[in-house]
């Protein structure tokens, strides 16, 4: 709290912001601190609202040993001076007799008889103030469940009484009798009682969270695993990090390790680690504790008990031995309150937990699927995954590095698998390199190995760290007596410095003069190096048609494509004169490349055709998959959208039968472009999640992450909202995201779509606070102002949604600043027209100044655009201002000029064409205009002619659909006349 308040005032407004802040300890610690405060005043009623902050602040923190304690201040305060209590204060002080309750219960160290005695006082109490008596025995039958006795009669005597005013919410309630039905082994019934929480038709501030976490497992047993796959992702969000959930939490873990998701699990159990510290209910954290359990021997079952797990503070964990310290805990909490209770309750209960077999092998529960494998040490973030081969790797040194330079020369994928194991190997401390002439000596080894690692640092575009290691590899090389070798690894360090010029608009005649240098100094190494092996000729060949072939692609120049297509035709020559079949392969698909960049996709489409057949005869097999995609594309490109489907069906069926690389990665992306043309979007989806899973085991995570953004948002689009935060929430997670290793950049879009999405899902705060803190961290982005002035856009609109036009205003005013660096014309617009309808929506006529100020914003952003010859992708700018002019001013009674705004609008838009989209816009515009004038203007004969009118107009042009609301206003006009 930054200032004690001095004055009541000042004390009531800290109690309503600390009444905004999220259950935890930071609010807790704050109405501890007001209280204090209020203690100053004479005036006793400032320190009863303290007090009763305070109490909610322990109960809904998990502390319940300071909740009775601070109940029994308020109950002194009442038997003392009742008369400061008004109708809402004893409401309150009554109501929370069952937290006193509840508090006592979860904590064993209170004796049973004092958790009685407190049950005779609440009746006591309830019954001297004439209240009915409903609640009590809901407590009453509360106790009996905890304690294990026999609850028919405590259920029926609560169940069978009428509510009263202090009855726990029907949500509540319907969970408790939901449970009573699922304790008794019915799951039917148990499920039916729910359902109405189920669906959000009864809530609270812990449901349908907590009647979710109990719904989980009996919707598995009875065969409904959609809808339990659902509840689980809109469950566990509602309720994580949070400590007075703890048992929830505890439930949706138990979940992930029944359904094979345990990778899933220890994700969740991450996220939640601060639990094991904040959470001082006993039986909360019992029951959480026990949740954690169950997960962690699956875990350990699995054969997995090494991997590292999250858990309590000051050590570092595996889940072997934080499942050994968290069953001790658990253990002992449910001694203790079978101690306390006198029976075996707690034991039974939680040994039936652990009992439980999974009931499901595997349930897909997210967009990004991971096993138990995945999170092995060696598959940490930047660690490409071990890759596999197509037949077993030889046993020996010798053989593996005699085998590693024979699939080199022939291009063969297995060859990646080999220079792994070799790179292991040499690693080890006690290596001991072959006494072979034929395998060469170490030096040799380590110049390969540093060239392979230098081609992966190209493929992911580290053109510095390429370099190096090619110009270091060639050193090697020359040391070990390769000068051949040498050469292809500096031809290599020369197209990867190319490479490394920027490629942007500024720099593309650097671009280009770098990749004609380089394909000049490839040739003159060429033609200085003679005695080269067949395979190494054909390498440097490739090397310069390369070079000549990004230049092409950079620039797109005709005069480009004669000189790639010349060193193509060199290399095929050469190739077949010495059977070097992979190269041939080189050449047509370059000479392909080169047509399709040209613009003559029917050529490239015919060298394709051609190049698939010889593969299909001679091999190699594992350029097929490429070609194939290839010539997907170029399909794509010529409108054959189901050949595309065709070729990349292909394509993935022939890359199944070779070690996964970036191509198939690649093809999993190219398919679910092919699939949104055909309109299968959850097609699509699977196929991005897929190539981006790919991307993470090769170690490439920049790609990972950019495609699993896509997949984000396209989730997103396809309403599958909870899906697109649960994978948002998971990639933000990761640990290189959390150090700030990733692009910041990449990192914002990731959490600008999670914004998109908290807000698609009606979490309108969480949204609202994650866009807030990206505005306030991209407001430092000088280099690139526009996507500040989109993100500051976007928090103004959130804050406007959430009535704090203040602050909506000031975000506003940020996107206007940076739109004029770095310009937005049509997000901008959108969102001041947004603000301008909420403000006018909200605030009626007293909002209508500060409407029509964001309206005036909009007019320069909108002339502004017409200056730049701007032309958005959605409605004209201009028309949607009139309408937006026509709406602001009818929400704030100002008919007239909404009238006149809205005529404009409609001779702007013209007339309504044979496009839906304008007809449907043109249509609203006619029927708000109608509205105005017969309604709100009260002249009903003016309106119908503008109406009948609409409507034959749109008729005659075949929008009959459109029509619809405007027939019904004009007929709800006709009958009040």
């Amino acid at each position: 709290m930054p200032t004690t308040p001095q004055t009541t005032d000042e004390l009531f407004q800290a109690l309503r912001e600390n009444d905004r802040r999220p259950h935890g300890r930071a609010r807790t610690v704050t109405a501890e601190e007001l209280v204090e405060a209020a203690e100053q005043f004479e005036e006793p009623v400032p320190l009863i609202h303290a007090l009763l902050e305070l109490q909610e602040a322990y109960t809904y923190g998990a502390e319940p040993r300071k909740s009775p304690v601070v109940f029994a201040r308020l109950l002194t305060l009442f038997d003392e001076q009742p008369d400061l209590f008004d109708e809402q204060l004893r409401h309150l002080l009554f109501w929370r007799f069952k937290w006193v309750a509840n508090a006592l219960r979860s904590v064993p160290e209170i004796p049973l008889a004092g958790l009685r005695q407190w049950l005779t006082e609440m009746r006591d109490r309830y019954e001297k103030a004439g209240l009915g008596l409903q609640p009590y025995y809901g407590q009453a039958y509360q106790l009996a469940v905890h304690t294990g006795e026999e609850t028919t009669l405590a259920y029926e005597l609560w169940a069978s009484r009428t509510r009263t005013r202090l009855s726990d919410c029907e949500a509540c309630e319907t969970c408790d009798r939901g449970l009573y039905h699922l304790a008794a082994g019915d799951d039917e019934r148990a499920l039916d009682t729910l359902e109405p929480v189920l669906e959000g038709k009864e809530s609270c501030q812990e449901e349908p969270a907590r009647s979710v976490s109990h719904a989980l497992l009996p919707l598995l047993r009875t065969g409904r695993t959609d809808r339990a796959r659902a509840l689980h992702l809109t469950g566990y969000r509602a309720c994580r990090r949070n400590p007075s959930m703890a048992p929830e939490v505890g439930r949706h873990l138990e979940f992930c390790a029944l359904t094979g998701n345990e990778a899933r699990g220890l994700e969740l159990l991450a996220e939640n680690r601060t639990l094991f510290d904040e959470v001082d209910s006993p039986l909360d954290l019992l029951d959480f504790l026990t949740g954690v359990e169950v997960l962690l021997r699956r875990v350990e079952a699995l054969g997995h008990g090494s991997l590292p797990a999250s858990g309590f503070a000051g050590r570092t964990w595996t889940a072997s031995a934080l499942r050994a310290e968290v069953r001790g805990r658990a253990a002992d909490l449910a001694a203790r309150f079978d101690t306390r209770n006198g029976t075996t309750a707690h034991t039974d209960r939680r040994t039936t937990r652990l009992d439980r077999a999974p009931l499901l092998e595997e349930l897909e529960l997210t967009l990004r699927t991971r096993g138990l494998d995945d999170l092995a040490p060696d598959a940490s973030p930047g660690t490409a995954a071990a890759p596999r081969t197509t037949s077993p790797l030889p046993e020996t040194p010798a053989e593996l590095i005699t085998r590693s330079r024979e699939l080199d020369e022939e291009g063969h994928p297995d060859a990646m698998a080999c220079r792994a194991r070799l790179r292991a190997l040499a690693a080890e401390p006690g290596y001991t390199h072959p006494d072979d002439p034929a395998v060469g000596p170490l030096v040799l080894l380590r110049a390969d190995l540093l060239a392979d690692e230098a081609e992966r640092a190209g493929e992911k575009d580290g053109f510095d760290e390429a370099v190096a290691l090619f110009e270091e590899a060639a050193g090697l090389y020359e040391d070990a007596g390769a000068p051949d070798r040498a050469v292809l690894a500096r031809a290599a360090a020369v197209l990867a410095g190319a490479g490394n010029v920027p490629g942007g608009e500024q720099d593309a005649d650097a671009k280009t003069a770098a990749l004609t240098a380089a394909h000049a100094e490839v040739v003159r190494l060429h033609e200085e190096t003679p005695g080269l092996a067949p395979y190494q000729e054909a390498r440097l060949l490739r090397i310069r048609a390369t070079a000549l072939g990004l230049r092409l692609q950079g620039t797109g120049a005709e005069e480009h494509v004669a000189p790639v297509l010349a060193e193509a035709e060199l290399l095929e020559e050469f190739a077949t004169r010495h059977d070097l079949a992979l190269q041939v392969s080189g050449a047509r698909l370059l000479r392909a490349s080169t047509h399709a960049l040209a613009g003559d996709l029917p050529a490239a489409l015919a060298e394709t055709d051609g190049l698939h057949g010889r593969l299909t005869e001679h091999g190699p097999a594992w350029h097929l998959p490429r070609t194939l995609a290839l010539r997907a594309r170029l399909r794509l490109g010529l409108q054959d959208v189901e050949g595309a489907h065709a070729d990349l069906t292909e394509a993935l069926r022939r890359a199944a039968d070779w070690p996964a690389g970036p191509a198939t990665s690649r093809l999993h992306v190219d398919m679910a472009e092919v699939l949104m043309h055909l309109g299968r979007p959850e097609e699509a989806l699977r196929h991005l999640t897929r190539s981006a899973e790919l991307d993470l085991r090769l170690g490439s995570r920049t790609d990972a992450f950019c495609t699993y953004s896509n997949a984000a948002q396209l989730s997103l689009d396809l309403g599958r909202v909870e899906e697109c935060i649960a994978l948002l929430d998971s990639l933000l997670a990761e640990p290189d995201v959390t150090a700030g290793e990733v692009d910041d950049r990449l990192v914002a879009q990731l959490r600008l779509t999670r914004a998109r999405a908290l807000r698609a899902g009606e979490d309108l705060k969480a949204a609202t606070a994650e866009c807030a803190a990206l505005a306030a961290e991209s407001a430092d982005w000088d280099d690139d102002p526009g996507s500040h002035a989109l993100i500051a856009a976007e928090t103004a609109v959130l804050l406007g949604e959430s009535g704090e036009f203040d602050r909506a205003r000031q975000a506003a005013d940020q996107a206007i600043a940076a739109h004029a660096r770095g310009p937005r014309y049509e997000q901008l617009s959108n969102c001041l027209r947004e603000l301008a309808r909420l403000t006018a929506q909200r605030r009626g006529a007293d909002g209508l100044a500060d409407a029509r100020a964001y309206l005036d914003d909009a007019a320069r952003v909108a002339e502004e655009a017409r200056a730049a010859a701007y032309e958005p992708q959605g409605r004209a700018l201009d028309t949607a201002l009139a309408y937006e002019h026509g709406r602001v001013n009818a929400y704030a009674g100002a008919y007239e000029e909404a009238l006149t705004a809205l005529d404009r609008a409609l001779s702007l838009l013209g007339d309504p064409g044979q496009e839906q989209p304008h007809a449907a816009e043109w249509a609203e515009c006619a029927r708000l205009a109608g509205a105005v004038e017969g309604i709100y203007l009260e002249r009903p004969l003016g309106a119908l002619i503008r109406l009948d009118e609409a409507v034959s107009l749109l008729t005659a042009l075949g929008h009959t659909e459109e029509c619809e609301e405007l027939e019904a206003l004009a007929t709800r006009l006709r009958d009040d006349e």
